[in-house]
């Protein structure tokens, strides 16, 4: 009997000993984070590595960090105690979001007592009233005494927090803890809601034939969590991933212009390119922040006009209408260290600003550029010339067989401008061309492009005609 009683003793004390054990919450917050670094990618993506240094009870501890971005992915979280990772076992995770809100705290209340303190319309009489609230959808409803009232007024006072919500985002885990010293932990996890992107300014010089240069990086995080004193590197390149089944134009030019020395240091990572800034930085929830990225000048530019014939609209017929055609305005150079660039451009806008001749800066246009290597060329839309013209005409058309026509075409260029400018003109082609006739030269781009390059005097026209056999 004595030895069935002390096993029975036994008994009881290890289980109250593991309901204890089980029992036991031990809550880390940011102030322990001795480190933290976040990686930015151009896809409303990030990567976060968390490091605290945590003290936990021995034994099966439930563990709950707090300060976790709202947008967390709570399938990429991995948690390791970096001095001691053979003493730290995550045996269960949790990610707690049912957090505290008013609609919330009435939902848990339904059915249950609360107090209204009522003021009359003095302000000089307090009255605390007894309610059972029975009912919070789309208002609540309230029964006191043997009545019931909708949105009752005053202020409702809750005896307490529900302890199934939160103040904040919370990972809460079930883990196993073989050391009372305390751990380094690192906890590293993807998150939406913080997002970068590139933007440029470029100021030409009088003559169009140089600019100044600086390209800024713009963070903006929604991520439902403030990240200080972070380590930051941005990624630039698309990352793929796996699909589920369901700002201003000024930007302060004079500022960003006349910004110090480039903050990041740029490598090759992967088949993408990562810029690492070369100090820590404070990233609060809810900004936009901006570093400066870049900063050149003299960088050498080439102007071009280009104009973009339409394809015939009446294939095999004659054009009732001349057709006015936009003389579009690009400006070319090259990101080579020759050049005062070299550097890779993450994806992003660059916009041009000009001084008139007041000395004032003025926008005159900008473009979107894609991720762009080092020794590559870059391309910017910049606008429509207003003193270059050309108008498109069909002035013959003969038909030679059922599927063989020949159309002749006169492209008219005029130049208002104060100098001569050089004009491209890209004119399509239908299937089996063939030009029979051309006043000009012109260069074969590709299978259905020609194009021609023409200088026009100043104040004066040009006329380029051409004869082409094709089939319709």
């Amino acid at each position: 009997m004595k030895t069935r009683y002390g096993m029975l003793c036994l008994i009881i004390l290890f289980l109250a000993s593991s309901a204890q054990a089980g029992e036991t919450v031990s809550t880390t917050t940011a102030d322990d984070q001795i480190n933290v670094e976040v990686t930015v990618y151009n896809q409303d993506l990030g990567l976060v590595k968390d490091t605290r240094n945590v003290t936990i009870p021995s034994g099966e501890v439930e563990l709950r960090f707090t300060d976790v971005a709202s947008r967390i992915m709570p399938v990429t979280v991995s948690a390791t105690s970096l001095n001691y990772p053979d003493k730290f076992n995550v045996l269960e995770q949790n990610y707690e979001y049912d957090l505290i809100n008013k609609d919330k705290l009435f939902d848990k209340y339904v059915g249950k007592k609360i107090k209204i303190i009522d003021e009359n319309e003095f302000r000089d009489k307090k009255e605390t009233i007894e309610a059972v609230l029975i009912s919070n959808n789309q208002g609540q409803v309230y029964r006191i005494g043997n009545e019931i009232y909708l949105d009752y007024p005053g202020i409702k006072v809750l005896p307490e927090i529900p302890e199934n919500l939160i103040a904040k985002p919370t990972l809460t885990w079930l883990c196993d803890n073989g050391t009372a010293r305390p751990h380094d932990l690192e906890v590293s996890y993807l998150t939406g809601g913080i997002t970068w992107e590139a933007d440029y300014v470029m100021t030409l010089d009088k003559d169009d034939l140089s600019s100044g240069m600086s390209g800024w990086v713009t963070i903006g995080n929604n991520s439902g969590a403030t990240y200080r004193n972070a380590s930051l590197k941005l990624i630039a390149g698309s990352v793929h991933r796996v699909e589920k089944q369901t700002r201003d134009g000024m930007y302060q030019m004079e500022r960003m212009v006349k910004s110090g020395v480039p903050q990041f240091k740029e490598q090759e990572f992967f088949e993408y390119h990562i810029y690492d800034l070369q100090r820590k930085t404070t990233i609060k929830d809810r900004q936009t922040k901006q570093i400066n990225l870049l900063k050149a000048t003299g960088v050498k530019l080439r102007k071009e006009f280009l104009v973009r014939g339409i394809k015939d609209r009446y294939p095999g017929r004659v054009a009732q209408e001349s057709i006015k055609l936009p003389v579009d305005v690009y400006i070319m150079f090259m990101n080579a260290e020759d050049n005062g660039l070299g550097m890779p451009f993450p994806e992003g806008t660059i916009r041009l600003y000009k001084a008139d001749s007041g000395g004032g800066q003025q926008f005159i246009g900008e473009d979107r550029i894609r991720h762009t290597p080092k020794d590559e060329e870059i391309r910017l839309h910049v606008g429509e010339a207003f003193d270059i013209t050309a108008e498109k005409t069909q002035t013959d058309f003969r038909r030679m067989t059922a599927n063989l026509c020949e159309s002749e075409w006169e492209i008219v260029l005029k130049n208002h401008r104060n100098d001569a400018s050089t004009v491209g003109l890209l004119e399509p082609m239908s299937e089996n061309w063939e030009i029979v006739s051309s006043n000009y030269s012109f260069n074969k781009v590709d299978a259905f492009t020609i194009r021609f390059d023409v200088t026009i005097p100043k104040d004066k026209e040009i006329k380029i005609r051409y004869r082409v056999r094709s089939g319709v």
